[in-house]
């Protein structure tokens, strides 16, 4: 693979702007950040455009295409809530530059008949093929179901272990069965037993209140069934936990579709008709809802020094999962955020160094010498207008160029 200088172009490391700045590619790596072209680099002309770290959604669940859609918005890796992509499922995802890479919690702990059962219609079955090793279910209603199987998920290829707390009340379906706090508490202590990273799914201040008393490292929702408190944000930010909100999946919970997004022609080229359909669409399961109590909660939470990480829960192209897509929605997450209050960069941290520091990625999220060629060149500058992160002009995977981009 040849060595690549891009040139001229404004640098936004992942924590920070660095102005204009060389960036020499060699091989997968990042070689040098600045200082002169090395003889017989390919050039590549940035001027007028900002170099960003290739972006990292935090909340995905992967479907057939999903990850090459998300490479073409410049979505680098995307970390998978619940689905088939652990460890020993996907050899071929890692090796392949036209794809996003996957990191993956297998499937998350939850009672038999709990979330997310009741988000499929009935009969509904996805047209793909399970991998050779068929995902485990591991549903528990007790400490000791729980506690037995943290240790089956982390040797199955569990990047992480996640807990559904979720009785069903935001969905439409009050009365779920729901993880209760004993075993919570018990599967969250083994799981930090063996040295794993914990996330919980919750939709609720309840639930969120009862992650944070489990210890969780941090949420992959922001609670929408009510306006925050001074205490859950304090009991939130006191406990070091991180916060995926999903801004964007809220809004589709409370009806709002994709719509605007899709009618964007930096996202339409890139769509084919079955994703732009179901960016079309919403989930509308909480109509009663308020958009503005969410973004409240997150600017008071990032207020608090809460981490903030930026996700979209993505998942198949059906209509009944609608109002997302992958890669595309990751930009229109970002503005969500800035419109919650955080300034463009805070927002483009969410993203890379944030995410790829508290998930314990160690060799992406930045633009820094030795680290893996994860890159998004985009025109303008999205350090001043988050807008710009669409004006795709090249991506790269590992310092392979995406073609196309």
């Amino acid at each position: 693979m040849a060595v690549t200088a891009i040139t001229g172009a404004r640098v936004f490391d992942g924590e920070k702007a660095l102005g204009v700045r060389t960036v020499v590619l060699d091989g997968r790596r990042i070689r040098q950040v600045g200082g002169e072209v090395p003889e017989g680099a390919e050039v590549v002309d940035g001027r007028g455009a900002t170099l960003l770290p290739g972006l990292i959604d935090a909340h995905v669940h992967v479907a057939p295409g999903a990850l090459a859609l998300a490479l073409r918005f410049g979505v680098t890796t995307e970390l998978e809530m619940q689905g088939m992509n652990t460890r020993e499922n996907r050899a071929h995802i890692t090796e392949d530059d036209a794809v996003a890479d996957v990191r993956s919690a297998g499937f998350a702990i939850t009672p038999p008949g709990g979330h997310p059962s009741e988000l499929m219609p009935e009969g509904f079955r996805p047209d793909w093929e399970l991998p050779p090793t068929p995902p485990l279910m591991p549903f528990s209603t007790t400490p000791e179901e729980a506690v037995a199987f943290v240790p089956h998920l982390l040797a199955r290829g569990s990047d992480y272990i996640k807990f559904m707390i979720d009785d069903g009340s935001v969905e439409g379906h009050p009365g779920l069965p729901v993880l209760d706090q004993a075993t919570l508490n018990a599967g969250v202590a083994e799981a930090h037993r063996h040295g794993a990273l914990t996330v919980a799914h919750a939709l609720t201040l309840d639930a969120t209140r009862m992650a944070a008393e489990a210890g969780v490292d941090g949420v992959v929702h922001v609670f929408m069934d009510r306006p925050h408190t001074e205490e859950v944000v304090d009991l939130v930010a006191e406990a070091g936990m991180f916060v995926v909100p999903c801004v964007c999946l809220n809004a589709s919970m409370m009806g709002t579709t994709g719509d605007e997004l899709a009618d964007d022609p930096r996202v339409a080229r890139r769509l084919d008709a079955k994703w732009d359909e179901t960016l079309r669409s919403s989930y509308n399961r909480h109509p009663q809802g308020k958009l503005e109590d969410v973004l409240d909660t997150v600017r008071a939470l990032a207020a608090a020094g809460v981490d903030l990480l930026a996700g979209t829960d993505a998942s198949m192209a059906e209509t009944f999962f609608g109002g997302v897509a992958h890669g595309a929605s990751l930009h229109q997450e970002l503005r969500y955020l800035v419109a919650a209050g955080l300034t463009p960069q805070q927002a483009l941290r969410a993203a890379t160094a944030t995410t790829a520091r508290r998930f314990h990625l160690g060799d992406r999220g930045r633009v820094a010498e030795g680290l893996r060629a994860d890159l998004l060149l985009v025109d303008g500058d999205p350090t001043e207008n988050v807008d710009d992160t669409l004006n795709t002009r090249a991506i790269w995977r590992r310092g392979a160029r995406l073609a196309g981009a």
